[in-house]
């Protein structure tokens, strides 16, 4: 039975991702309600329900536009597009992209044959393109997704499309239909992680395939309408060399926090949003000897660790009934029990970070986080209000001294004004004095102008031996004296 006569008789599909979020389309009542995730292929689910959710949306915009004569555009897109819905048979797996792709394009020139059609090849190859990205992966997001220049995608509504590269915003040229198109995209992204996003549940964390980051907030949260933000990630990991190259860090800070973590010194990565700190955290992560259990704890799993014995934890949210969520603090609980000679948690964001630094005063050393801060001592800070978070009733103090005692070293990295991602600051946590922790930085950025909008400066060594040198030294690694600046000129 072809997908058209499955429609007919009433086979569903994946619906439009939810009610909240159109513009101009049926009132929310009206509207296909989201999915319950099946856990599908990375696609967005069921293969079948995939297509017949495309068809249902085409025969929406038809209805909604009557004749769609004044956008001839859409309108040719709409009619081709059903047809080769209408052709393609439902048990089809989509999967194997480039099998189904040869298989939609030699229906494509049929139809275009049929109809009498006659494009110039420009606009044929964009109209092929446009429809295999709806059939295949996340419609008008798939040529800025396989942009590498591209580092985020943020969708402010249909009409309003924005990326980044190399830390500058511009607006993109594409566009989609309308709320109810992008909704159907984000879908496609969630249902495959076992994810919703209704009027019920507004926000969510995702990934793509690759490991992209998602967020997406929809109607009535955001007022513009359905929000997506893509963090993308390269293809291919990024390295230590690729970060000296860019400027990003020095062999001294890398020979320095290689020590560090073979001696399995506890670290935090900190710094804004944007500065590069999973990136920070992959590269730091590959320093880990081989032969050591790791577990890492994240709300969407980013990290691409390299070792081979790597348990990867992520945490879920609340099912429609409100229950059910496993939260970060849950899991770094848990990762207690599962023997782990490391555990690295993505982000710590509120009172998950009072388990994280008990864990790395139990003999959990060499353990790794990362924190959204301005300084190194903004993160010492952060770290008190989070571990408040936790609903302890603790003494200031006591936090404190936990934080002293647990911490080494604070990693900072900042995105500069011109865009370019630094670290700024490496920071010794050495101990308490009285009431207060005490800190020197051990790297620091020094500016020394701007040169064509570009920021001119040096990570240069302050001259300073760490405390915990004999630990370094115990674990067989002489750091010789130039990694800290002796007998060198600046």
């Amino acid at each position: 039975m072809s997908l058209l006569n499955r429609i007919q008789k009433g086979g569903g599909g994946a619906g439009s991702g939810g009610a909240g979020g159109s513009g101009g389309g049926e009132p929310p009542s009206q509207r296909p309600s989201a999915p319950v995730p099946t856990g599908g292929d990375a696609g967005g689910g069921d293969d079948a329900s995939r297509l017949a959710s495309i068809r249902t949306r085409n025969q929406q915009v038809m209805g909604r536009q009557g004749s769609v004569r004044d956008n001839s555009y859409v309108d040719l897109k709409t009619r081709v597009q059903n047809r080769l819905l209408a052709e393609l048979e439902p048990s089809m797996d989509l999967s194997k992209k480039n099998e189904v792709r040869s298989h939609i394009e030699e229906l494509f020139n049929a139809i275009l044959a049929e109809e009498s059609m006659v494009l110039a090849r420009q606009e044929r190859q964009r109209l092929f393109e446009s429809i295999v990205a709806e059939i295949l992966g996340f419609g008008p997001l798939e040529p800025l997704l396989a942009d590498e220049t591209i580092t985020e995608i943020m969708v402010n509504g249909p009409k309003n499309i924005f990326v980044e590269r190399k830390g500058n915003i511009t607006r993109a040229n594409i566009t989609f239909e309308d709320d109810d198109h992008v909704l159907r995209i984000l879908d496609r992204i969630v249902a495959p992680l076992g994810r919703r996003i209704d009027e019920s549940s507004p926000l969510v964390d995702a990934r793509l395939p690759d490991g992209s980051r998602v967020n997406a907030v929809i109607r009535p949260i955001s007022l513009v309408g359905p929000t997506i933000t893509i963090r993308k990630f390269f293809k291919k990991p990024l390295t230590v060399e690729d970060l000296i190259r860019f400027g990003s860090i020095t062999k001294e800070i890398v020979e320095f926090m290689r020590a560090c973590i073979i001696a399995r010194l506890n670290m935090i990565v900190s710094g804004g949003t944007g500065s590069g700190k999973t990136t920070l955290l992959n590269v730091l992560s590959s320093f880990i000897p081989n032969d050591e259990r790791i577990v890492t704890i994240e709300n969407a799993a980013e990290l691409q660790l390299r070792q081979e014995h790597v348990v990867t934890l992520e945490s879920r949210p609340p099912n429609i009934e409100g229950k059910g969520a496993i939260t970060i603090q849950d899991l770094v609980v848990n990762s207690l029990r599962m023997r782990p000679d490391r555990i690295i948690v993505g982000e710590c964001r509120s009172g998950e970070a009072l388990d994280m630094l008990q864990a790395m005063n139990t003999g959990h050393d060499g353990s790794l986080t990362t924190a959204h801060s301005n300084s190194p001592r903004d993160t010492i800070a952060r770290l008190e209000v989070m571990c408040l978070m936790a609903g302890m009733d603790l003494p200031v103090r006591a936090i404190r001294e936990q934080i002293a005692s647990a911490v080494d070293v604070i990693c900072h990295q900042e995105r500069l004004r011109d865009g370019s991602r630094k670290v700024t600051k490496v920071t010794e946590v050495q101990g308490m004095e009285g009431d207060m922790i005490t800190m020197s930085d051990i790297f620091e950025f020094e500016q020394t102008g701007v040169e064509g909008g570009k920021i001119v400066g040096r990570i240069r060594p302050t001259g300073i031996r760490p405390k915990f040198t004999d630990r370094i030294e115990a674990a067989g690694i002489y750091l010789p004296p130039s990694v800290f600046g002796v007998g060198r000129t600046y």
